[in-house]
């Protein structure tokens, strides 16, 4: 009796288990949010307005002009660089290449990167950049723009970038930023190490089995 006791309440700890382990199915919305109150069929009804990336427009490795509604019904990770960065952003896209992989063909997928440093970094020079990481198609895009614009859009990703520093160097912050297709920040992760990135890999996986993140048909 007692060994039946035992391997029933064995049983329930592992489905218990089982079952904690499929409970995170929604990842966290990041960023500022603010409650709206609207009346819906006669009741006042509040709801959650969270921070979203702002429309921008920037050119990509290839010429092409991106905009916000280039990522319309796209998940997408972001970050920011320069090409000639002799510390972390070299690590931060040797990272990011799995992820590259591991969702290149999925259509409702981007990856893109801003340069910090629009003069060096041309379109023609992007383009060697991605050549050199092996980066082909669409999914991965360069972006080049105004600084002004890549400075102010940083902080919609709430990321930190500074001008160069005494020594001639640029300060920047090394996360990637997963957005979802509502274009809300889902998370963050520091991109020069692999445990957080793989996180990340886990968490597009996560974000994209939401009902609202499904891949359309």
């Amino acid at each position: 009796m007692k060994k039946l006791v035992y391997a029933i309440a064995l049983t329930m700890l592992w489905s218990a288990c089982k079952l904690n382990s499929n409970t995170n199915t929604t990842l966290p919305i990041y960023g500022s949010k603010q409650a709206v109150t609207k009346s819906v069929n006669g009741q006042q009804v509040t709801d959650t307005i969270y921070q979203t990336i702002p429309a921008f427009k920037f050119v990509n490795q290839y010429g092409d002009t991106i905009t916000e509604k280039s990522l319309d019904g796209k998940i997408y990770v972001a970050d920011f660089f320069f090409t000639t960065c002799p510390n972390i952003c070299p690590v931060m896209h040797r990272n990011m290449l799995p992820v590259y992989n591991e969702f290149k063909s999925n259509n409702d997928f981007r990856i893109i990167s801003h340069t910090i440093d629009p003069k060096y970094d041309t379109v023609p020079v992007l383009k060697r950049y991605a050549d050199k990481l092996g980066i082909t198609g669409n999914i991965w895009w360069l972006l080049h723009g105004q600084k002004n614009d890549t400075y102010t859009i940083a902080k919609s990703y709430l990321v930190s970038l500074q001008e160069k520093n005494p020594q001639g160097q640029y300060v920047h912050d090394g996360y990637f930023i997963l957005i979802d297709k509502q274009k809300r920040i889902r998370g963050t992760y520091q991109g020069t190490d692999p445990k957080e990135v793989e996180k990340m890999t886990a968490d597009i996986k996560i974000l994209m089995a939401e009902p609202d993140q499904k891949a359309s048909k």
